[in-house]
């Protein structure tokens, strides 16, 4: 798979995100549904804490990206669900962080929900990768 970053402007590079990604050459593509800070036995974890939310989240979408044979390293779409928008801010630097080490930064769109389907989950990530 090749990857080209298009960014007729540059400042979302520097928030982790790329404005559009051009993939060619691809053979498999897996769409992830919405993950969210639920454990293994499917009961919501980190009640109040959006910290820990996402990070399970983004382990949960690992968790799904590895059973298809992926890693974050072919994650070329992210979306980012949130009830609270600016109390995610101080804390999506976890996320970036993930993504930046596996040398990626897939278009992203950030959406501030009143409600996920799961009540007391603050957080879900929706992906779509490429291998």
């Amino acid at each position: 798979m090749q990857r080209t970053a298009v960014n007729p402007v540059t400042w979302s590079v520097g928030l982790g995100f790329n404005q559009g990604e051009l993939v060619s050459g691809q053979t498999r593509t897996l769409y992830v549904s919405g993950q969210t800070a639920m454990g293994d036995d499917g009961k919501p974890r980190h009640e109040g804490d959006i910290a820990g939310q996402l990070t399970l989240s983004i382990d949960n979408l690992e968790a799904v990206l590895r059973e298809a044979g992926m890693s974050l390293a072919n994650l070329v779409r992210l979306n980012v669900y949130t009830t609270d928008v600016d109390q995610l801010f101080p804390h999506y630097g976890a996320l970036a962080s993930r993504l930046g080490a596996a040398g990626v930064a897939p278009t992203t769109t950030m959406l501030g929900v009143t409600r996920l389907a799961v009540p007391g989950q603050m957080v879900e990530l929706e992906g779509t990768a490429v291998a």
